[in-house]
């Protein structure tokens, strides 16, 4: 799970960035999350990450994640885990060889962890 992970240390970097930390879950994404569970959230996640990620060679990366649409969009932006030369970049996952599982379960984990923090701040502001 995600505590193998710094994401402390992950999450702080990506909010000096300006483009990351303006993402944030609109009420319809919170409501998706609330009523889908954590659970199928990540099941998305998890097939979003195999099928337009994890494969070495992708024909339209750097647009092949959507700015909106599901939970999990907006946290691949957020985290920069939305395409190849951001998980490059900020992740150090080099481009052009296919994801291991490892490494998909790695996006995957941080992804969900933002998705738990942007829920909590949520339930937290009230």
């Amino acid at each position: 799970m995600a505590e193998k992970y710094d994401m402390d240390g992950l999450f702080y970097r990506l909010s000096r960035s300006t483009f990351r930390s303006r993402f944030c879950l609109k009420q319809k994404d919170r409501d998706y999350v609330r009523s889908k569970g954590m659970d199928t959230v990540r099941r998305h996640a998890q097939d979003f990450v195999r099928t337009r990620l994890a494969p070495a060679v992708i024909p339209n990366d750097g647009k092949q994640t959507p700015m909106r649409g599901h939970p999990a969009f907006i946290a691949q932006h957020a985290t920069a885990t939305c395409c190849r030369g951001c998980l490059s970049k900020w992740h150090h996952i080099p481009a052009g060889v296919q994801l291991t599982q490892a490494q998909q379960d790695y996006v995957v984990d941080v992804m969900m962890a933002w998705i738990d923090r942007q829920m909590q701040q949520e339930n937290s502001r009230f």
